[in-house]
């Protein structure tokens, strides 16, 4: 493996649409830093025609060469699987969303002397709580054969759980902001509001929304709601919330600085295990955005309770710190979170990682 800049091939679920795709703004914080670094990222995609279709990199970035291939059959996926031959390092993140299990297993064939393997989760809570629940699951014989298992979060948790399924090593790679992209803007009247959700409908997510943002619009009906995301519009909601759909990414710092406070909310699985800020966490932070969070165990090692964001138990807490932030308090906590994610929390540091990770430096 070259000590210099490494070939990448990375099949991921998509690098130029965040269309349903979570993991968009990950992708492309960390591939963009990495090539910042000196190497060089080709990432698969499959052509999954809606994904295709919004697209918001209308063309690929100069950082990465991205191949979309066809879902018609696995031709074109073997197409791609040879040419990642030719590469130091192969990654398979989870949830790529085209035959997944059988990527999973296809890609340890690509293992060399000079190739290494790894596995990127994205979901690593979820991952695990699958593979406990069935001894019989396809990935469980799997996990030993690859070079190393990456998590976008889980701490030691994850780490423990996935060492005693027999990982060779297991490291965390947590989210992070891209200065560049994320940070201060002016704020737009027509998305003012007194606190912001921006979350795609997921099924392990929906209770917590209910919990933690529409039970503190019921408590508050003099105070302004907004959410963004796609897929929330038949859920019936209080009528001081206003949806407003997708949330382009290029509109999210706008959506950060003009509310007044924002609230993240990790998925359930998540949340048991702890230790797994979501992007959106350090993007609204980049913002400056006023951060209210909901409570999981770890937070403190991303930004600290009461100086750099609020941290809510549910939907009554967050309701009151709502009604008691005051216009110094929303500044300082945003100014101070962003401090904290500009010195220890950007896509630059996670490089760092990823290169010790594999080895280098």
């Amino acid at each position: 493996m070259s000590s210099h800049g490494l070939r990448i091939a990375f099949f991921g679920a998509s690098l130029v649409s965040a269309w349903w795709n979570g993991a968009a703004m990950y992708y492309r914080g960390l591939l963009r830093a990495l090539h910042a670094r000196g190497h060089q990222i080709t990432f698969y995609e499959p052509a999954l025609p809606e994904r295709q279709r919004r697209r918001d990199l209308p063309v690929a970035p100069d950082w990465a060469t991205v191949v979309v291939y066809s879902v018609e059959g696995t031709g074109g996926l073997e197409r791609c699987l040879e040419e990642a031959r030719d590469a130091d390092v192969v990654v398979k993140a989870s949830n790529v969303g085209f035959r997944d299990d059988w990527l999973d297993a296809r890609v340890l064939e690509l293992k060399s002397g000079r190739t290494q393997v790894v596995y990127w989760d994205l979901d690593a809570p979820v991952t695990l709580e699958r593979m406990a629940g069935n001894p019989e699951d396809a990935f469980r014989a799997l996990v030993p054969r690859y070079d190393r298992v990456f998590t976008q979060g889980g701490g030691d948790p994850v780490v423990l759980a996935y060492r005693d399924l027999g990982a060779r090593e297991c490291v965390p790679i947590y989210s992070a902001v891209d200065p560049d992209v994320h940070q201060p803007v002016l704020a737009e009247q027509r998305l003012d509001c007194d606190l912001a959700l921006l979350e795609d409908r997921l099924p392990d997510l929906e209770r917590r929304v209910e919990s933690f943002f529409l039970r503190a619009a019921d408590l508050l009906p003099d105070k302004r709601f907004l959410l963004g995301g796609e897929g929330w519009g038949d859920r019936p909601r209080p009528s001081n919330v206003r949806y407003v759909g997708c949330v382009p990414p290029r509109d999210c710092n706008a959506l950060r600085c003009s509310a007044r406070s924002v609230l993240d909310i990790s998925r359930d699985g998540m949340a048991r295990f702890g230790f797994s800020p979501a992007p959106r966490l350090f993007e609204a932070a980049g913002a400056g955005a006023c951060l209210i969070t909901d409570a999981w165990e770890g937070i403190e090692l991303f930004l600290e309770p009461g100086r750099e964001c609020l941290v809510a138990q549910d939907g009554l807490e967050v309701a009151e710190a709502v009604l008691c932030l005051t216009d110094d308090g929303v500044r300082e906590l945003g100014q101070a979170a962003r401090r904290r994610v500009l010195a220890e929390h950007t896509y630059a540091h996670r490089a760092l990682q990823v290169e010790r990770a594999l080895g280098l430096g």
